[in-house]
């Protein structure tokens, strides 16, 4: 059999991909494809982002009552200790808590004797007060070069999760030498009760109760007087929607955007009143954290309704979890609406949003949030 000459071989690979680029071009056409990447996207960025928050703000929450370094064996013996207790308090077994805090304080004993016997094996690297000018370069490396930077700063969640386990075992089994009828309870473990109880409640609250609306501007135009600016179609129809959530829930409306004033503007004209306006961020990584900077400067809102086109959704949930906001989805509509199958420009409208947040997901996934300002 004769080979195929390489010209005719490149012929037919260029007329395979044009082919294939054609079927794309129609399937971008057709409702299907802007359907398609909503899925995918819901699937890459679980919606469920909102665990991510919940566990920021559970950390929060500890830290803040205790004086514990998070992450440390002592921080993981105090959530073991906590845990099992909760179980206690579940299964009505209160005889059981002067035996679990006689464990614990057991376990704390043992925690603080293996850390002061891991200071004292090792070697402390000294930091000379004043070095000589000629010998300073070469002295601080060699002293930093003593410390792992990277032992430092790696934490294995495998090997907490063990430790936890171990911690949790050690409350529920251990053996005092007292029994629980001679050991007494003392007022630290209703103290830690109540914590409890007081986290458990702000767990159902967070996960129930909004405590505030977000609204992330769409963009601005220009009046038909082509002189005044003015809130475009994106921006208009999800202040539409802010509107009806509004009326039902009667919460505070945040304005997040560049935008902020001008749809300030346009829900006063229409009887609304929203003086939470973050006017300072210039894309979705700044509007959820200048937003949740706002909101914590106001006494702190740990979950939100948020408004925005089913497209930005996503990805503006991902980055509100990462600053420790949980959001209620409220997709507004689309300027424009899905058709028939059939080629129509107004398909291709959602499939180049689909597109444009598809890419910018996969930017943000990959190598982060660049050119995200810290403060506005």
């Amino acid at each position: 059999m004769r080979k195929l000459h390489w010209m005719i071989k490149l012929v037919r690979m260029a007329a395979i991909l044009f082919v294939l680029l054609a079927c794309l071009v129609v399937f971008w056409y057709t409702p299907f494809y802007s359907n398609l990447i909503v899925k995918a996207l819901d699937q890459f960025v679980p919606i469920e982002v909102n665990r991510v928050a919940a566990k920021s703000q559970q950390m929060a929450s500890l830290t803040d009552t205790e004086d514990l370094e998070p992450g440390s064996d002592e921080w993981i013996a105090r959530q073991a200790y906590l845990t099992v207790v909760e179980d206690a308090i579940k299964h009505q077994n209160s005889q059981a808590l002067a035996l679990i805090q006689a464990r614990y304080k057991v376990l704390q004993a043992d925690i603080q004797k293996e850390q002061a016997e891991e200071d004292e094996s090792q070697e402390k690297p000294h930091i000379p007060l004043m070095l000589k000018p000629e010998n300073a370069t070469s002295e601080v490396q060699a002293t930093f070069a003593k410390i792992d930077v990277a032992e430092l700063l790696t934490q294995n969640s495998d090997d907490d999760k063990a430790l936890m386990d171990k911690y949790v075992h050690f409350l529920k089994s251990y053996q005092i030498a007292e029994s629980a009828e001679q050991l007494s309870v003392d007022q630290q473990v209703y103290k830690d009760i109540a914590l409890i109880q007081n986290q458990n409640e702000d767990k159902k609250r967070t996960l129930s109760q909004p405590y505030a609306i977000v609204v992330v501007g769409g963009g601005l135009t220009l009046d038909k007087n082509q002189k005044d600016i003015i809130v475009n179609d994106y921006t208009r129809l999800r202040l539409e929607t802010t509107l009806k959530i509004r009326k039902a829930t009667k919460l505070p409306i945040v304005l997040s955007g560049v935008e902020a004033p001008y749809m300030q503007k346009w829900l006063n004209a229409r009887g609304v009143d929203a003086n939470l306006l973050e006017n300072s961020s210039m894309n979705t990584c700044e509007n959820t954290r200048f937003s949740s900077l706002l909101l914590q400067k106001k006494g702190g809102a740990p979950t939100v309704l948020l408004v925005t086109d089913r497209y930005h959704m996503p990805r503006t949930r991902r980055l509100f979890a990462l600053n420790g906001v949980e959001t209620i989805a409220v997709e507004a509509p689309m300027p424009t609406q899905l058709t028939e199958w059939k080629p129509s420009k107004l398909n291709y409208d959602h499939s180049r949003r689909a597109n444009y947040e598809m890419l910018a997901t996969i930017r943000d996934v990959l190598f982060g949030t660049s050119g995200c300002r810290e403060v506005p």
